[in-house]
């Protein structure tokens, strides 16, 4: 018989096995000189126009066959040498033509594994794979994988962050899911056309550029200015609403699952207990339909957005998965009437409330945001009171969470605000000490 450490040695001995990207991948790869070369392009417009008139077909024949056989050997070549493995405690990306780069990734360090497919890698039948990381700003990934492949993958990698045996988890799969909601494309569409943001970037792009005409009669500053502002406006309705077509979220073992998109499809994923924040928003055309937008602050993570729009008791309840053991408090308390002298009328929009669970704190007239931080995500809790609402017995409470955001009680009673210093100093250590472990499929 072999002793378990000499077992578990002679696994750690048995070489890696490396695998490369979709084949796929090359073409992609391959556009990368051409961009440098039409960035260079664009940068002077009047300077490209001039060389190219002094060139002849010829000349333009021969460029273009050494510029599109090098693109393809280039695409070729970091492709062939990129490669990843997976082992027991982590996974491992070399990568790299000319400065090599080696990624070596602790699965245990995970916090989420999302699948995006772009629209011509839908076609092609391929994905990315993106990784959150604890400590890193910017995902890991690889790019492409075949589809199944990138769903096997992740499917492992969570196995094995789970703590399953490196000898079982590639058979564990994807772990089930149980869909909770599904935004219907008409819902999201009429929230777009309720939203301020949407009208505001619309009617800036209608009538700044004809403003911009009259003052300068220069095409090339209302182009300047028009073209970002039609784009914005493209970005907060129309490209939201491709972005968030079909937005599904599902619960599962390793988190919440969300799959959205029109053109391009992202399967992301929530993971447990890494949610220190979540803010819930009312714009105030939505009030009247009872609709809300909930956003999150994920430690380790990108994901910030849990429902695009969505009646408040079906987001309620959603959020009681993501965060267990909070319910949205009821009521808040509001500051004290002389805080009007610091900020008329919009002093009506701040609250908060404590409850044994959840440190809630609301801001805004228009658009409300009420943002709720479980006691045990609280880093840290500071007092700011500056000379004005030193005269008027004010001060301000800022609770600071994991995700280097801070969610700020306004305008209290400076008695209040010096009592909820310490007891929330006092409730974040207990909520600490009684937390569940985040951990992948706990």
């Amino acid at each position: 018989m072999t002793a378990p450490g000499v077992e578990g040695a002679v696994r750690e001995k048995q070489p890696v096995t490396e695998r490369r990207l979709h084949p796929v991948t090359p073409l992609r790869r391959a556009w990368a000189p051409v961009a440098v070369i039409i960035g260079w392009a664009l940068h002077d417009p009047d300077q490209t126009q001039r060389q190219l008139t002094r060139l002849t077909t010829t000349t333009l024949l021969i460029a273009l066959a050494v510029i599109l056989p090098a693109a393809a050997l280039y695409g070729f070549l970091t492709w062939w040498f990129t490669h990843f493995a997976v082992t027991d405690t982590e996974l491992r990306i070399r990568t790299g033509l000319l400065f090599r780069r080696a990624a070596h990734i602790r699965l245990e360090r995970i916090q989420a594994v999302d699948v995006t497919q772009p629209l011509l890698a839908r076609v092609a039948g391929v994905a990315k794979l993106k990784l959150d990381v604890v400590g890193t700003d910017k995902k890991d990934e690889l790019a492409f994988l075949g589809a199944d492949e990138a769903r096997t993958l992740r499917a492992e990698l969570l196995a094995r962050a789970a703590g399953f045996a490196p000898e079982t988890a590639h058979e564990v799969g994807e772990a089930p899911a149980q869909e909770l909601l599904r935004t219907p494309p008409g819902v999201l569409a009429v929230s777009l056309v309720l939203t301020g943001a949407t009208w505001g970037t619309l009617a800036a792009a209608l009538v700044v550029p004809p403003l911009i005409w009259l003052a300068t009669h220069s095409v090339w500053t209302v182009l300047a200015v028009a073209l970002p502002l039609l784009g914005a406006a493209g970005a907060s309705s129309v490209g939201r609403f491709v972005a968030e077509y079909d937005w599904t979220v599902a619960e599962s073992p390793d988190g919440l699952r969300i799959d959205r998109g029109l053109l391009d499809r992202v399967h992301e994923t929530v993971p447990p207990g890494r949610v220190q924040t979540v803010r819930i928003v009312e714009p105030l055309l939505w009030r009247r339909r009872g609709w809300v937008r909930v956003e999150l602050d994920v430690a380790g993570s990108s994901n910030s957005l849990l429902l695009p729009v969505a009646p408040r008791e079906i987001a309620e309840a959603v959020i009681a998965r993501v965060l267990p053991g909070v319910t949205v408090p009821p009521s808040l308390s509001r500051p004290p009437r002389r805080a009007g002298r610091c900020l008329p009328l919009w002093w009506r929009g701040y609250g908060i409330a404590v409850t044994d669970t959840v440190f809630a704190s609301r801001h805004g007239l228009l658009r409300r945001s009420l943002a709720l931080v479980p006691h045990a995500k609280v880093q840290s809790v500071r007092l700011a009171q500056g000379p004005w609402k030193r005269v008027w017995r004010l001060a301000d409470v800022h609770v600071d969470t994991g995700a280097n955001k801070t969610v700020t009680a306004r305008l209290r009673d400076a008695e209040e605000a010096a009592e909820l210093l310490r007891g929330q100093a006092e409730r974040s250590r207990t909520g600490r000490r009684d937390a569940r472990p985040d951990r992948w499929m706990a």
